[in-house]
């Protein structure tokens, strides 16, 4: 679902990896996209990475505590 959405926001499709970690009892997705499109992932002043981030911790299976990192 988080690749399907930041790939709607870009310009380079193919650059876009979601890469999920497990970390005890977290979940941890690093996002990472070309250069260039950066600031649409993340939005002015952080609004577009604070809803991908709410969008991902609705979507929680469980109540275990989900964190999305943007890469640059």
């Amino acid at each position: 679902m988080l690749l399907f959405m930041v790939r709607s926001l870009v310009d380079d499709r193919e650059a876009v990896e979601v890469d999920e970690i497990e970390e005890d009892d977290d979940l941890v997705y690093e996002v990472t996209v070309a250069e260039d499109d950066l600031g649409r992932v993340i939005g002015r002043g952080g609004r577009v990475a604070k809803a991908l981030r709410t969008v991902a911790r609705a979507a929680a299976q469980d109540d275990r505590r989900v964190l999305v990192d943007i890469l640059d």
